[in-house]
């Protein structure tokens, strides 16, 4: 593990703190990141953005056809007799 002291610095009425260029590019920290609280301690990571690219890729999928369902839908008894549209 590396321990790095630094500064607590003043930024307005705000406080922040620098870090060193070789700990933003080991972790991989872009323009973003969040800061959660856990155990007493502040957690810095990378903002993920799971579903990224996802609308470009399903537009991919419906201009081949590959967004079609692979079974026909079925109903059941509850289906037929208990469900209200």
């Amino acid at each position: 593990m590396n321990i790095v002291h630094t500064q607590i610095v003043k930024i307005g009425n705000s406080r922040g703190v620098r870090l060193p260029k070789l700990l933003i590019d080991q972790m991989g920290f872009n323009k973003e990141v969040e800061i959660v609280v856990q155990r007493g301690q502040l957690v810095l990571r990378p903002v993920t953005h799971p579903r990224y690219g996802w609308e470009e890729q399903f537009l991919a999928m419906a201009k081949h056809g590959d967004d079609k369902m692979l079974d026909q839908p079925t109903s059941t008894q509850w289906d037929r007799s208990e469900w209200k549209w």
